[in-house]
């Protein structure tokens, strides 16, 4: 049989991931959480002398879609000349329900069973043989993590062949795979683990709540701590030490002033490069995503990835349902919200995993207005912080409130109901420090490959804009709403046009505003509020198509300017 594209297909957390990158040597996010995988990905593998496709596509739990994600995954499996079905070897009964109907289509299946490891811990005993003969197709065990039977399971590849099986209904099928659960699986009585009880306590209200309260504080304590001590003894010293002398060189050498001094310099205060005011291509410009920005997207990945890693994110979930139905949404949707807190261009990719349209709307309209991304909150604390902790609370308390109001809003007006929470609980497992690593340098790639470029671009876009007066013409145009109804600067129109590229740039451009403090937080607030960056922008296009997009972004401008409205009517006092 000629193989030229393979399709890994399997539920949600069953480490399609994991094996895929195993197979292909890609470098690929690897999570704990269902919902990984939101696009397809692929790579190649070498058999004997041809390179088929691998394509790992979105995790379903059956081949009747209920999402988006899942017809992606539906529609890809006819194009497929193999399917590599991935089941979580420590939850057969529930993976085997899309093994059988995969063995329903006529296409070559080899069935994996992931997470070998884990079996002996929970004292689960299967006969991989027997299963093999009860299925009639090549069942290999492995652990993707350690790399486990990946190499029986490249073996096997050019040896499977289709064993199409009579079509079963819903009934037919449970009942048949009780009868080979019966037959392949024994279980053994243990004690219950330490995680397992954590798993307990978790997962139930009473108990899960606080441990929830707990974590979260937990996770940003260490986020601030690992980012300022970064801050502190890394960036800042670099810049100080040995960036600080090149770029007073070539300011030199360009005459220490002019055009092109100031764009690519920035002015000097004082007769000395000043990061946060000089707003130059090559100080400014790089000061901001290395020094005030990168620490914060170290620490808050590092913390993500080890929750994620861990298994925590569906069981906050679960605990978020009741709070996320009010807002129109269900639990589910609080984990494309913490992912929007890293960056919202993977929150807005994620959320094509909800169920409706209206979902996704409120969602992504949700998002975008109250969950800055990680570089915004580096500069709002960093900024906003300097005139005292309370002030960055009322910037962050104030996104809250606009999160639940416009939420509830939304919920009221827009037809129809949010659904309830379909969502498989993974058991907790330690973090593979590989896994963990990986991945914390994958999003750190990313970060500097998509945001350094825009910060540059952003700070020298707006030196030309100044230099051609163009700021100064919008500025007098916008200042009805600058001044009356924000209580802002003029010259703040510079970070609203800016912010359209990068909010982090936009909120580090009010530093050299000279803003009172009432400015400083409204200015903040604002720039968070009213419009997401290009990168998300465009990814919403997509999601949600121009005209509901275009719906958003006017309740987004509108908020914007009632919210800021506000805080300068309530801060006066």
């Amino acid at each position: 049989m000629e193989i030229n594209k393979i399709l890994l297909i399997g539920n949600p957390n069953v480490g399609k991931s994991a094996i895929f990158s195993r197979l292909t040597g890609a470098k690929v996010v690897i999570s704990n959480y269902p919902g990984t995988t939101v696009e397809f990905m692929q790579g190649y593998i070498k058999i004997n002398d041809t390179r088929p496709a691998i394509i790992d596509i979105p995790g379903t739990y059956t081949l009747d879609p209920t999402s988006k994600a899942e017809e992606v995954a539906v529609r890809m499996l006819k194009d497929g000349d193999l399917a590599i079905n991935i089941i979580d070897a420590t939850n057969l009964e529930r993976n085997l329900y899309l093994t059988l109907e995969l063995l329903e289509k006529d296409i070559p299946v080899i069935v994996v069973l992931n997470m070998w490891d884990e079996t002996k811990h929970k004292g689960i005993e299967i006969d991989a043989g027997k299963l093999e003969k009860a299925l009639g197709v090549p069942v290999i065990p492995t652990c993707g993590l350690t790399g486990e039977g990946i190499k029986d399971l490249v073996k096997h590849l050019p040896k499977a062949k289709a064993k199409k099986i009579k079509c079963l209904t819903d009934e037919e099928r449970w009942r048949h795979i009780g009868r080979i659960i019966e037959d392949v699986q024994k279980l053994h009585h243990r004690h219950h683990t330490f995680l397992e009880r954590l798993e307990d306590i978790s997962i139930k209200p009473a108990t899960g709540i606080p441990f929830a309260v707990a974590v979260i504080f937990c996770a940003f304590w260490v986020i601030r701590f690992v980012a300022e001590n970064l801050i502190t003894y890394v960036a800042e010293p670099f810049f100080e030490k040995l960036w600080t002398p090149i770029a007073m060189k070539a300011s030199a050498l360009l005459g220490s002033g002019g055009f092109l001094h100031d764009v690519i310099i920035g002015k000097l205060v004082d007769g000395k490069i000043d990061y946060t005011q000089s707003f130059g291509v090559f100080t400014t410009g790089l000061f901001v995503p290395f020094a005030m920005v990168l620490p914060y997207i170290i620490s808050f990945y590092l913390v993500l990835g080890i929750l994620e890693d861990f298994g925590y994110l569906p069981r906050f979930a679960v605990l978020a349902d009741n709070f996320m139905h009010r807002l129109g949404l269900h639990g589910y949707a609080i984990i494309p919200m913490i992912l929007g807190l890293g960056c919202n261009v993977p929150g807005a990719l994620a959320m094509r995993l909800l169920e409706g349209r209206r979902e996704k709307f409120i969602a992504a309209t949700l998002m975008a207005v109250a969950v800055p991304c990680i570089a915004q909150i580096a500069m709002i604390v960093g900024l906003v912080g300097q005139r005292g902790g309370g002030y960055v609370a009322l910037v962050f308390s104030t996104l809250g409130i606009v999160l639940i109001v416009k939420g509830v809003i939304l919920n009221k007006v827009l037809k129809g109901k949010s659904p309830e929470i379909l969502m498989e609980i993974p058991p907790y497992r330690i973090p593979q420090l590989q896994g963990v690593i990986k991945k914390l340098w994958m999003r750190i790639s990313s970060f500097l490959k998509e945001a350094v470029p825009y910060v540059l671009l952003g700070i020298l876009f707006v030196n030309i804009l100044y230099a051609l007066n163009v700021i100064d013409f919008f500025s007098k145009i916008f200042s009805p709403i600058l001044r009356n109804v924000w209580g802002l600067p003029e010259g703040a129109i510079a970070a609203l046009i800016i912010g359209f590229l990068r909010k982090d740039v936009a909120i580090g451009m009010l530093g050299p505003l000279n803003m009172t403090t009432k400015q400083l937080v409204i200015g903040s607030t604002v720039l968070a509020i009213y419009f997401p960056c290009i990168a998300t922008f465009a990814v919403l296009v997509r999601e949600l198509g121009i005209k509901d997009m275009l719906k958003s972004a006017a309740i987004m401008l509108s908020v914007a300017i009632i919210v800021g409205g506000l805080l300068n009517l309530i801060l006066r006092f």
